[in-house]
This record gives structure tokens, sequence and C-alpha cells, in this order.
């Protein structure tokens, strides 16, 4: 999954890979305490689109490329932050949810997963199978 930053007025947006279990102790903690959250709740905030979790993700983030960042200077509309599901992330969907889904249903979900995958942005550095964003 990515965190996806495009502020208005930029050309590209800046994406960050968001891995919850690859975070060191001193940014999970910070995420916690920015939050009053623990840090598995913290992560499935975040998905569920918690503004707040959102921010100090973005925060975090923010805090690794421009040290001096303030949290108070961190700010955006709702439309500039995003979280996406990587290539890999789709692809593993889409074998899961040939069990899960009912069979009404199922080709409209597989033809949605299908263009949701066509158009993910594919890291080459991705590694592996791909594993959704909850820290457990």
């Amino acid at each position: 999954m990515y965190l996806v930053y495009k502020p208005e007025g930029s050309d590209e947006p800046k994406r960050w890979r968001y891995q919850p279990k690859k975070l060191m102790s001193a940014e999970r903690e910070m995420l916690e305490r920015r939050t009053d959250r623990n840090f598995t709740q913290f992560t499935q905030d975040v998905v569920k689109g918690n503004s707040q979790c959102r921010r100090a993700l973005l925060f975090m983030y923010l805090k690794r490329e421009h040290p001096t960042i303030r949290y108070e200077d961190v700010d955006f509309a709702w439309d500039e932050l995003t979280l996406e599901h990587s290539k890999g992330e789709l692809i593993e969907m889409r074998k899961s949810v040939v069990d899960s889904v009912p069979a009404a249903q199922l080709d409209a979900v597989l033809a949605k997963l299908d263009q949701e995958i066509d158009e993910a942005y594919e890291d080459p550095d991705e590694e592996g199978k791909a594993s959704l964003p909850i820290a457990g």
C-alpha cells in the first residue's frame, strides 16, 4: 500500500510505501502518541480513513525528508492525501474474492479489481507476496 500526497499545484504526487510492520519503534511510538491509539488500532484507522491518523503518518514520512518540519505545519485537503493498494496487493485480493464474494456479484467484483490492477502503481522494488497494511 502507498500513502500518496499530491498537494494542489504539484505536478507529480509524492508516494511512500506504507509497510507498518517495517516502521522503526521510534516512529511507531510517535504515531501512538500523536493519535492516542495503540499501533494496531492506528494501522486499522489509517485504512478506514481517520484524518488524525493519516496526518500523523504524512508527518512521519515528511519528517524523514525534512527533519525540521513541525507537526503543526502539516495540513492537507482531504483529496490531496490518499492510500492506494499496490498492484501486488490487488492481485492477492483478486485471488481471495473468488471464495468470499457471492456468485451473482463475482463478475462485477473481478472486473473492478482487474481495472484497478491495470491502473495500479507498480513498484519495481516490491518483493514477494503482498500483505495488507495492518499490524497485528
